[in-house]
């Protein structure tokens, strides 16, 4: 099921989505008999012994309620009045500090322009019952909030899985700007650049810095593809025989998060077959999405699925899918989860929640990896991403094991160079099926 996209709005939904916060946030202050939160959007960090400051992300809680960029800005709100935007604007001659006056969430607040740290607490509330979210707690304990926060974070955790209408606006925008990379990686991969290539011709294309990226782009050309979270950018290495490209876009305050793996005819004709199934594999993965199904039970779908793809191919031999998943030879070659929610945050909160007091989902012994692991809910925005690695490390204890006897070694052996596979969508959850946002730009 392909869900409709909203009506056009001019401020694509945000006012209704500021309405739906207000809601949700008004029942956790009765519960917690407060009058409302102060949400900061954070302090820059600078590195051990150095004056240069990290990249700087806002507080994902500010983040979920106001696009406005930077730090040092606070939100005071409270249910049933407007929500005060403390900004911090000071007169500055070192950096851009960004004032919009005409953004389509402007209307929304109630602005207040401050040029010191010390004014911008004193548009706090002077006293009650507020809770403060942000990292600067000792200075909040000063300023009278309350900072033992972790039940009202748990529930704000909880509510941030379903999104709004205005929240799948950027999710879908941030997978447009995504996909405008990945199609221009492709482009560079197939005329044989390398990964430094293949990366700033993806930033190119997507608009973006490494610094607006939201998180470090996996950029892998071969072996490296076996490095699950493979940072470096090689520029040696060229006319490459795979591919696996990881990288998302951010589109105020959301990203998005997509992979594909693609071969040239200088792969074996047995990886072509594996990622011609992996292709499937994910396809069948998606189509399971839809709420009330377990996370956990399409996780383990997949690799019974991945159990009879390695059987097919030929890796796995004298074993059957379920005794494959079982003996544990699936997770030599898929050792990650199935994927993660996603939203302000690429691996967003709450999926490791049973319910709205934070009481903790885990994860089985068989699988200990795994992000989520309970039903789905409609709203929520997943992740799903199966792979196949041929991982050096893994492959070591395989060979030890007493498994061993099942595997085929001389066909692992060819494999090796390639890497491995991985597949990723970014689905949103439907009450009786799904929208794929990521195929709508990269089929």
């Amino acid at each position: 099921m392909t869900q409709a996209r909203e009506a056009p709005m001019t401020d694509f939904g945000f006012s209704a989505h500021l309405t739906v916060l207000q809601e949700r946030l008004a029942e956790t202050l009765q519960i917690h008999n407060l009058e409302g939160v102060v949400i900061s959007s954070g302090v820059p960090h600078s590195y051990f012994a150095d004056d240069q400051e990290a990249v700087y992300h806002e507080v994902p809680h500010f983040a979920h309620w106001c696009p406005q960029p930077g730090p040092y800005h606070f939100l005071v709100v409270t249910p049933g009045v407007k929500p005060k935007l403390i900004r911090w604007s000071p007169s500055d001659y070192w950096e851009e500090h960004f004032r919009p006056t005409d953004a389509y969430w402007c209307a929304s607040f109630d602005i207040v322009e401050v040029s010191n740290r010390r004014a911008s607490w004193g548009e706090l509330p002077g006293s009650g019952r507020w809770a403060y979210i942000g990292p600067e707690c000792a200075m909040a304990q000063e300023w009278g909030l309350i900072t033992d926060t972790a039940a009202i974070v748990s529930r704000m955790d909880w509510d941030r899985g379903i999104k709004t209408p205005y929240e799948i606006h950027c999710l879908r925008e941030a997978t447009r700007l995504g996909a405008l990379g990945h199609r221009a990686a492709k482009a560079q991969f197939e005329a044989g650049a390398s990964e430094m290539e293949i990366h700033l011709a993806y930033l190119a294309a997507a608009e973006c810095l490494d610094g607006d990226l939201p998180y470090g782009s996996i950029v892998a050309l071969n072996e490296k593809a076996a490095i699950l979270h493979y940072q470096n950018k090689r520029t040696a290495v060229r006319n490459g025989a795979v591919l696996l490209l990881d990288s998302g876009a951010m589109y105020q305050g959301y990203g998005s998060d997509i992979t594909r793996t693609y071969a040239t005819a200088a792969a074996p004709a047995e990886f072509h077959h594996l990622l011609t199934g992996m292709a499937a594999l994910q396809a069948r993965s998606c189509d399971r999405v839809q709420a009330g199904v377990s996370f956990l039970e399409l996780h383990h779908q997949a690799h019974l699925e991945l159990g009879a793809l390695l059987v097919e191919v030929g890796l796995l031999q004298d074993l059957s899918p379920e005794e494959a998943v079982k003996r544990g030879c699936t997770s030599t070659f898929l050792p990650h989860g199935l994927g993660h929610l996603l939203g302000i945050q690429v691996h967003d909160v709450g999926g490791l929640q049973k319910n709205p007091q934070g009481e903790p989902e885990r994860s089985p012994t068989q699988y200990p990896r795994l992000r989520t692991v309970r039903a789905l809910r409609e709203g929520e925005v997943v992740t799903v991403e199966p792979g196949c690695y041929f991982i050096p490390v893994l492959l070591e204890r395989a060979k030890q094991g007493r498994e061993s006897v099942h595997l085929n070694w001389r066909l692992i052996d060819k494999l090796r160079p390639c890497g491995g596979i991985r597949i990723e969508d970014n689905v949103h959850v439907g009450a009786k099926g799904h929208d794929n946002l990521t195929r709508a730009f990269l089929p």
